[in-house]
């Protein structure tokens, strides 16, 4: 194993060994908690630019100087570490804070996350800042339209959030969120602050995975198909006689077309569904009922869904162009509090 007394034959000075397990210096690599492997890769770059491709490097750990100028880099044995959730989605991630922070992971994240739908770190407890800083590690971080937060506190309770509790009705039903949007944001990440007494669960549903589950031939069908999406469609399912101005102001925000399978550019394709797909295009509202609602209960189906009970401190992000989700129902006086971030969309409908 590489130790101190090794690392001094190479020439190195201890007193610029950096640990990026837990960005801090030490005097000796054995006063350091990890164990290290036997590799060590020698960087003819400057410290400074050598930091800077760190994050990249997903099992970097630890970066010491040459006497002579030179950079070297010891690779740990940490590695990013999940089990499945379900066979057809979900994955539970148990990695530390500072793992999640360094970004050193970002790149595996990421592609977990395609294959998964949905990752689930339990009880990480980050703090609003943390949870900020782990989403810029993900990729463009996206604040709220009109007021630019940074972190959005998602209740149904109208004391605690009186502009949205309304609208936050919604969310009860299966959902995309961006569907009146060329590119929805990529992905969500929802921490629990205040679980609900009672209910509160959060449901996925696995839409690559769901299109993938039907026979060939209803794949040939349903890849011709496109859609009306709607958000006042939305508005009946929780308030199926809303007063004139209500249903205007729904309407206000407008409707798309858009294709019933996402063919994504990584070749792969996954359905769009939820409670602002109003009709298929070219179909009876009878006949494109019977598909949509069909297709809902498919994608939602046990094989291809999971519903996450929150405990205080979990934080699950879920891939937005992969996935449907919904709040289970809950008391909205109960004080569930979720806080929100979000990756900017970086894939139009196709």
């Amino acid at each position: 194993m590489f130790d101190s007394g090794s690392a001094r034959r190479y020439g190195a000075r201890p007193e610029r060994w950096i640990c990026w397990q837990c960005l801090s210096e030490y005097c000796s690599l054995s006063s350091c908690t990890i164990t290290w492997a036997i590799t060590c890769i020698p960087f003819k770059a400057s410290r400074g630019k050598t930091e800077l491709l760190l994050p990249f490097l997903h099992k970097c750990t630890v970066v010491f100087t040459y006497e002579e100028g030179c950079t070297m880099l010891a690779t740990s044995l940490v590695q990013l570490s999940q089990e499945p959730i379900k066979p057809g989605i979900g994955a539970r991630v148990f990695n530390g804070k500072q793992d999640l922070l360094s970004g050193r992971f970002a790149g595996e994240i990421r592609e977990l996350l395609e294959q998964r739908g949905v990752l689930v770190f339990p009880q990480i407890h980050f703090s609003d800042a943390e949870q900020i800083a782990f989403t810029r590690t993900l990729g463009a971080f996206c604040p709220e339209p009109g007021d630019g937060q940074n972190i959005t506190r998602i209740s149904l309770d109208v004391k605690e959030n009186p502009a949205g509790a309304e609208f936050l009705k919604g969310s009860l039903y299966w959902h995309i969120d961006g569907t009146s949007s060329d590119s929805p944001i990529l992905a969500s990440l929802l921490s629990c602050k205040v679980p609900a007494s009672w209910g509160g669960n959060t449901g996925f549903c696995n839409t690559y995975a769901a299109y993938e589950g039907v026979s060939s031939a209803d794949r040939q069908h349903y890849d011709s198909l496109r859609v009306i999406h709607a958000p006042w469609a939305s508005l009946l399912y929780y308030n199926p006689e809303p007063g004139l101005a209500m249903l205007e102001a729904m309407q206000a925000i407008g409707e798309k077309e858009l294709p019933l399978v996402w063919k994504h550019r990584s070749g792969r394709k996954s359905l769009i569904l939820g409670c602002t797909a109003q009709q298929v295009v070219g179909l009876s509202l009878a006949q494109s009922a019977r598909i949509l609602v069909g297709l809902r209960e498919w994608a939602t189906s046990e094989a291809f869904s999971y519903s996450h009970a929150w405990q205080v401190g979990d934080l699950v992000i879920w891939d937005n162009t992969g996935t449907m989700h919904r709040a289970e129902a809950y008391d909205p006086e109960c004080g569930r509090m979720m806080h929100r971030t979000k990756l900017q969309g970086e894939e139009p409908f196709a």
